[in-house]
């Protein structure tokens, strides 16, 4: 393999204790775009703290953008030399909520090192990638004086929460993203030091299922055996979303596809997502095939009285939320209806069932034939010293669709410094060191490269 160009490989290093104080910075704020959960003011102080980040990396034009959901999301741009292609660089600086924060083992919003490895909530995602998207930005200041190519970057400010804000702003303003190239930091690497793209995403809905049997709760001991129970009704409703192997069974939804790209060995799978001894995986078919290729289902959350404090009741209401996660090559809308259906046909008493249709987000799937995804592959042989690898990605990232859709003649490429150990969405998130330096070499090393082919 190629050796990294020196003095850029160098300059990325040095920026590297920049790096973490800046991330420091970003993760410190509790940017949940909940209000009813953190304060929307967390927010705002993060898309000023993104926004001025980036100007000072001499993008111009810089904007906060009031999208429909109610948030704001981060646009700068900077054109490029002339004939030079535009490259778009996409993150977020929205996060997940930090769960239990009692479950953290050092503080969910103060990064914190250990092991080797840099901790809080959005430390990988996406806060990282931002971070990605700047070091590399300021590697090729600091060794060439500019930029190769014409930069736009937009960060968002409410993924986690599936509202569409962007998407919606974006299909109003198709003028503001357009580019050659779409590099989507949201993503990471099938194993740590392992340069990867994600080919394809899985789209997703979400529904929310809620029963009721009764007027009003009842005593259990004077009704108990006779009175319908909600939560039982529900939890044989969700029972029925898989069968005896835990694949999904949901009429219309097929679950036999198979994954042609990398494998995911059971071994290396149980110990990235920390399965318990004893424990078996749950469906058929390969991982990749489970994971890639295939529908799967995930009760998200569950409304029922807690155990401390719970009285002795026949419960009259109970409510569930249900996620649907679909391969590409399936219709999310027509699967949503089927997931609906099925829902509503295994209440079991003659419970009242309602299911609110809470949207939707097609899969994805990118094509790789393009210089920049040529550019992309050299780039990381060069930075990690190994040939790159495309994988899929169980997770939706709903934006990809609406650029394929506005822009057809941009190659959309989704890179990022998450991998298995990084935790996302999980209590102890943390980011490895040295995946974010490689990346951000790897996306330098990109921007100079497919300038160079684009120009040929």
């Amino acid at each position: 393999m190629p050796q990294p160009q020196q003095p850029l490989a160098d300059a990325v290093r040095s920026l590297m204790d920049r790096a973490r104080a800046d991330l420091a910075d970003l993760v410190a704020f509790p940017s949940v775009a909940d209000p009813r959960q953190f304060p929307v003011e967390e927010c705002e102080k993060a898309a000023r703290w993104v926004a001025d980040a980036f100007a000072a990396e001499g993008l111009t034009n810089i904007r906060l953008l009031d999208t429909p959901d109610g948030t704001q999301s981060v646009y700068g741009e900077l054109p490029g030399p002339a004939g030079a292609p535009t490259v778009l660089l996409y993150s977020h600086y929205d996060v997940q909520p930090p769960l239990d924060e009692d479950a953290w083992l050092s503080p969910a919003f103060e990064l914190t090192e250990r092991d080797g490895r840099w901790y809080g909530r959005g430390a990988a995602d996406c806060k990282g990638n931002i971070l990605m998207h700047l070091t590399a930005l300021r590697a090729l200041r600091q060794v060439d004086g500019g930029y190769p190519v014409g930069l736009k970057v937009i960060v968002e400010g409410s993924e986690e929460q599936g509202t569409g804000g962007l998407e919606r702003y974006a299909e109003a303003h198709p003028e503001l993203l357009t580019a050659d190239a779409i590099v989507i930091g949201d993503t990471g690497n099938f194993a740590p030091g392992l340069p990867t793209v994600t080919a394809s995403l899985r789209g997703m809905t979400v529904v929310d299922v809620s029963v009721r049997t009764l007027a009003g709760n009842l005593h259990s001991g004077a009704f108990g055996g006779a009175a319908p129970d909600a939560l039982q009704a529900l939890v044989k409703v969700l029972a029925s979303l898989h069968d005896e192997n835990g694949d999904v069974a949901v009429a219309g939804l097929a679950a036999d596809q198979s994954w042609s790209g990398v494998q995911y060995p059971d071994e290396q799978f149980r110990a990235d997502a920390k399965v318990l001894d004893g424990v078996a995986l749950t469906g058929t078919g390969t991982v990749a095939d489970r994971l890639w290729a295939r529908p799967s289902v995930t009760v998200l959350g569950i409304d029922a009285p807690p155990v401390i404090g719970a009285t002795s009741s026949v419960q009259a209401s109970a409510k569930a939320s249900v996620s649907l996660r679909v391969p590409p090559g399936m219709d999310t809308a027509a699967a949503q209806e089927a997931l609906v259906a099925h829902l509503e046909s295994r209440v079991p008493f003659g419970a009242q069932i309602t299911v609110e249709r809470q949207g939707n987000g097609a899969a994805f799937s990118a094509d790789t034939s393009g210089p920049a995804y040529e550019a992309m592959g050299e780039a990381m042989a060069e930075a990690f010293g190994t040939p790159m690898v495309a994988s899929g990605e169980g997770g939706s990232i709903p934006l990809c669709n609406t650029l394929r859709t506005l822009y057809p003649q941009a190659e959309i490429i989704l890179i990022g410094v998450e991998e298995p150990t990084t935790q996302i969405h999980a209590v102890n998130e943390s980011v490895d060191p040295l995946e974010l330096e490689r990346m951000a070499l790897t996306e330098a090393l990109f921007l100079r490269r497919y300038a160079e082919l684009r120009s040929v």
